[in-house]
């Protein structure tokens, strides 16, 4: 059965981390501004602090709502990293939570970014 393409994905695009419940703005920007980047299928990456993982999600439903759970491997201060992830779509936030195989967890909160447009020059 073909999905329907009536409902676009509401998480594709790169998203703003702006709160953490487990560390502050300024570890969150440490390397580069803290985000989560989605793609149509629900894959993506991460990078907050010194995080950095690549995401493998699916598309879902928590109370009737569209969200999205994923599986994450990345690395932690250039350790080997993984863990789980979800979110969901609150007014113009991102609302979720991202887990640390066997070690922390953390409440986040991103707003969406605006998209840049595309320098390329069209095709003749």
């Amino acid at each position: 059965m073909a999905k329907s393409t009536s409902n676009p994905n509401p998480f594709v695009g790169r998203w703003r981390i702006v709160s953490m419940s487990a560390w502050d703005a300024d570890f969150i920007d440490e390397e580069e501004e803290g985000c989560f980047e989605f793609d149509e299928k629900g894959r993506g990456e991460f990078h907050f602090g010194y995080v950095h993982g690549r995401m493998d999600g699916r598309l879902t439903t928590r109370a009737g709502e569209p969200a999205i759970e994923w599986t994450w491997d990345g690395n932690d201060e250039m350790d080997p990293a993984q863990g789980r992830g979800w979110a969901v779509v609150k007014g113009d936030d991102l609302h979720g939570m991202i887990f640390f195989h066997g070690g922390d967890d953390s409440e986040f909160v991103a707003k969406k970014k605006a998209q840049r447009p595309s320098s390329k020059k069209p095709k003749r």
